[in-house]
């Protein structure tokens, strides 16, 4: 990626025929859709990372995991989104990996199913991998994501005694926080990045070359930071769910934050497919 790509995905002309393609595509509609989807799955897939986390060689990986979503989502979806997950590991996780894994990673799957045929749209293929093959290709980057989150997480805590022991070492309590903050994002922003290009490499059923930072993986990582930070900006200083839609407000907050990340994957594809048709004289 370049300057001029950048430029070119600037101009008003890209983003009036970008405005356009999601009109066509129907995107808002397709978000909503994986709104739905990820609802369903992303409560399976949280019990799966979880139960896998206890085998890992380092401490404190589930602390960290449960304290960065609770920055990343807003406040009541995160208290909604780690009690229901505590509460299922506590008193499930013996029996996780087991059948009930099994039957979690297959809804997993169900949710990164959704992404695939909706990227197929922005596109414009049509799925010809099957039923199975479709399914197995869900499976892997659902199991893909899960390596990724446990892996970057991981990075954190190790992240954190690093800086303990920098601390210890050096005595500059202050820097070494704001060294860690730094290394923190830095872990988190990369990952993003890098989820949205397995997405948009493996999802939709067409031969690409893999690239790691595109227009749109950036367009789209932005978007997700943006919307976790607006919401928990809003919902802190002036919005209250809980007055319009009672005991359920927190679910309605969730399946917002994960409207806003459908749209932020819909979205990454949609810059990257206008940029590569605008480069080849298509339109």
């Amino acid at each position: 990626m370049d300057m001029r790509t950048l430029r070119g995905a600037a101009s008003v002309g890209f983003m009036r025929s970008l405005w356009a393609k999601v009109r066509h595509d129907d995107v808002l509609n397709g978000a909503a859709a994986l709104a739905f989807y990820m609802t369903l799955a992303i409560f399976p897939a949280m019990i799966v990372v979880m139960a896998v986390i206890p085998y890992l060689p380092i401490e404190q990986v589930d602390q960290a995991l449960m304290q960065l979503l609770r920055q990343a989502l807003p406040g009541h979806a995160a208290d909604l989104f780690s009690d229901v997950v505590q509460e299922i590991t506590t008193e499930q996780r013996g029996g996780l990996l087991s059948a009930g894994l099994a039957g979690s990673l297959w809804i997993t799957s169900t949710g990164m199913y959704a992404v695939m045929r909706q990227l197929n749209r922005t596109y414009g293929v049509r799925e010809s991998r099957g039923f199975l093959r479709g399914r197995l290709t869900a499976l892997g980057l659902s199991l893909l994501f899960g390596v990724l989150v446990i892996g970057g997480f991981s990075l954190i805590v190790l992240g954190d005694r690093l800086q303990g022991w920098l601390v210890v070492r050096l005595g500059g309590a202050w820097a070494m926080g704001w060294l860690f903050l730094a290394f923190r994002w830095v872990v988190i922003l990369a990952g993003l990045l890098l989820a949205f290009a397995l997405v948009e490499h493996l999802a939709p059923n067409r031969r690409q070359r893999f690239q790691l930072l595109t227009a749109g993986s950036i367009t789209g990582v932005a978007l997700l930071v943006c919307a976790s930070v607006g919401f928990a900006w809003y919902t802190k200083y002036f919005g209250s769910y809980g007055a319009t839609y009672g005991s359920i407000g927190a679910v309605i907050l969730l399946m917002l934050w994960l409207f806003a990340a459908g749209l932020a994957i819909l979205l990454s594809a949609e810059v990257n497919q206008q940029l590569r048709q605008r480069a080849s004289g298509n339109s």
